[in-house]
């Protein structure tokens, strides 16, 4: 184990890795795995962990466990990342309507569809996903670039702020409360 990980998240990480020769892991918002995640990243002080910890909750989170929802997930990131987000939109919706408890679906759809110019039916995915994953710092902060956009300051503070009760080490987070912050003191608010 890595000592500079506290003992208690030590020790969640063996009993899940442990579990895992037992029981087949979901791999989606409900894997066993992500409570002992979630525990380390509340109590890891270094960047270069936490990082690696969030990729580990992302890397779960983007699994859903069947494998065609897994294909078209693969698909839908690439359309995203190729900048064809009509495609990416379908795909994802084609996830969401095979695997409707899948977090990670609506969240990416949320995802393309506030690129695409379409925040209300982002905000409506996003809760569903919220819905399904409370601790989805990314759905969260979605939400608060939402509230930035519609010019909602303290709707988009107290979502970033509740971003870092998650995820303490995210920057992008950290940076916005901080801008938000002042946007706020100089209007008296």
């Amino acid at each position: 184990m890595v000592s500079n990980i506290p003992r208690l998240a030590q020790l969640l990480m063996v009993l899940c890795l442990s579990s895992a020769c037992i029981f087949p892991l979901a791999a989606d918002q409900t894997d066993p795995r992500l409570d002992a995640l979630f525990v380390a990243l509340q109590e890891e002080s270094s960047s270069n962990e936490s990082v690696r910890i969030e990729q580990r909750i992302w890397a779960i989170w983007t699994l859903s466990g069947d494998q065609e929802v897994d294909v078209l997930m693969r698909q839908g990131i690439d359309a995203m990342n190729e900048g064809q987000l009509d495609v990416a939109i379908r795909l994802f919706g084609a996830a969401t309507e095979k695997a409707p408890a899948f977090a990670e679906g609506w969240n990416k759809r949320a995802t393309v569809l506030f690129y695409a110019g379409y925040p209300d039916e982002s905000m409506h995915d996003i809760q569903k996903t919220l819905a399904l994953e409370p601790r989805h710092f990314g759905a969260i902060a979605g939400m608060g670039l939402i509230f930035m956009q519609r010019q909602d300051w303290v709707s988009a503070l107290r979502a970033f702020e509740q971003v870092l009760k998650i995820h303490p080490s995210a920057q992008h987070a950290r940076v916005h409360v901080e801008e938000l912050r002042k946007k706020l003191s100089a209007k008296g608010a």
